[in-house]
């Protein structure tokens, strides 16, 4: 079983912006490709979890938010960080009823669980909401870590527990 760290989107990976849907209006969180590059030196296989409500609301479609990701892994590419895979989830309570993917429900993450074979209690989460970090927790991941700041380093993870 291998271990992963799980990245939620907007306001971790990217500058939170209402509905961030075109490459001009994405902005890198300072230092995320550095973070990212050393979790994968350490062998840790890279995910980013997203809820996109925006889909459900009619903001953007599903071809316009897989265009702007393939373009946001094609920079991380060019950085030399790996992203595994990105899940999403399209829904909204309020637009189309429940589901078991949106966080705080842990779906995205067992589901990447099940797609390869992930150790979550020795995996990490950080999420820049108290519902990523409830998904995290309902998923079984080890260590979940709330990020609030404009700028992301090494320092907000606990290395030495790990």
């Amino acid at each position: 079983m291998r271990k992963a760290l799980f990245l939620d989107r907007d306001g971790v990976v990217n500058v939170e912006r209402n509905y961030t849907i075109q490459i001009e209006d994405f902005q890198f969180i300072e230092g995320i490709h550095a973070l990212c590059s050393e979790f994968q030196e350490r062998g840790y296989l890279i995910f980013v979890i997203t809820n996109q409500a925006g889909i459900a609301r009619g903001y953007y479609t599903e071809a316009e938010f897989q265009q702007l990701t393939d373009w946001m892994l094609e920079a991380f590419e060019s950085n030399g960080i790996h992203i595994e895979k990105v899940y999403h989830c399209p829904h909204h309570p309020d637009f189309g009823g429940d589901c078991e993917c949106r966080k705080p429900n842990p779906g995205m993450i067992l589901q990447a669980k099940f797609d390869y074979n992930l150790d979550l209690a020795k995996s990490i989460l950080i999420g820049d909401k108290e519902s990523d970090l409830q998904a995290g927790r309902n998923a079984g991941i080890g260590q979940n870590i709330l990020f609030n700041g404009t700028k992301i380093d090494h320092q907000i993870i606990p290395w030495q527990q790990l």
